[in-house]
């Protein structure tokens, strides 16, 4: 993110909490801020940080269309649609921290992980794509994925653009197999058609290959980074999902091969003239897939 459009975000969001909280909750944030911004310890942000739910609460966000829109144009990637007021007031105070430093604001903020709570943490996380120095949380970041704790986890994961823009192509790997694997949409993973790459091709065929052998299922959602991917090892993986009984995975295998360049693929795609024509009216794509495997 570039520091310039920092001042605008920071302004929408203390709007954005204005309207989600009591007049009460903004003047004490405000106070907050002005603490932050001037004083010569951290230990004024971490106070702040800490009591932030005590005095703004923990409402969901109430956002319009027009604001997602904005915000999205402010920081593209950003959806704040499942924050609380909490986690608002929390990166308001991150923002008005003094960043001039790159190792001052780093060492600061990094700090805050070690000590957070569950809570702390999901507002930390969701709130990388916005801070500056953006390249100094990358270490915590990458190891805040190997997490048990469900809600810290999809901070990090889900619609959040900050692994996209920053981690690497192993430790955007790993994340995706672990979405997987927790259950989770891959709907939600921002810029996952751009970086899919074909070591993550080759790590989710396997692990079709692992349950499969086991007697169990796949998510359908799994086949849509290995499209632009399909090779002479996994096309029989899609004509296994052709050769299926279930609907949504002859659609997966469908999606999957209009991504493809693969002469073979494209031969399967060819052989399924009716699904072909439903991607192209825009009436099937990996979105219904994902809305499927949601309601399923």
């Amino acid at each position: 993110m570039e520091s310039k459009l920092l001042p605008n975000l920071l302004e929408f969001l203390e709007a954005l909490l204005s309207k989600n909280a009591t007049p009460e909750a903004r003047t004490w944030l405000t106070e907050k801020q002005k603490l932050v911004q001037f004083s010569d310890s951290a230990k004024t942000l971490y106070l702040a940080f800490s009591s932030a739910p005590r005095y703004v609460g923990k409402s969901a966000l109430n956002l319009s269309s027009e604001e997602l829109e904005q915000v999205n144009q402010l920081r593209n990637g950003f959806n704040p649609t499942n924050w609380t007021t909490d986690q608002l007031a929390r990166t308001i105070l991150l923002l008005s921290l003094p960043s001039e430093n790159a190792e001052t604001y780093s060492k600061t903020i990094l700090k805050l992980f070690g000590t957070a709570d569950m809570g702390e943490l999901v507002a930390l996380y969701a709130a990388l794509p916005l801070l500056p120095h953006p390249e100094k949380f990358v270490a915590q970041a990458t190891e805040g994925i190997r997490t048990n704790m469900g809600n810290v986890y999809e901070a990090i994961a889900l619609n959040n653009p900050y692994p996209f823009e920053h981690f690497s192509e192993a430790a955007f790997n790993q994340m995706v197999l672990k979405t997987i694997f927790v259950g989770k949409s891959l709907n939600y993973i921002y810029g996952l058609d751009e970086r899919s790459n074909p070591d993550l091709a080759r790590m989710l065929s396997d692990y079709a290959h692992e349950r499969w052998a086991a007697g169990r299922t796949v998510t359908p959602e799994l086949w849509r980074p290995v499209g632009p991917h399909i090779n002479e090892a996994i096309l029989p993986d899609i004509k296994r999902l052709f050769s299926s009984e279930n609907e949504t995975e002859q659609e997966a295998a469908v999606l999957a091969c209009s991504q493809s360049s693969y002469p073979e693929a494209q031969a399967l795609l060819d052989k399924h003239p009716m699904l072909k024509h439903k991607i192209s009216e825009g009436q099937l794509a990996w979105s219904h897939i994902s809305q499927k495997a949601i309601t399923a």
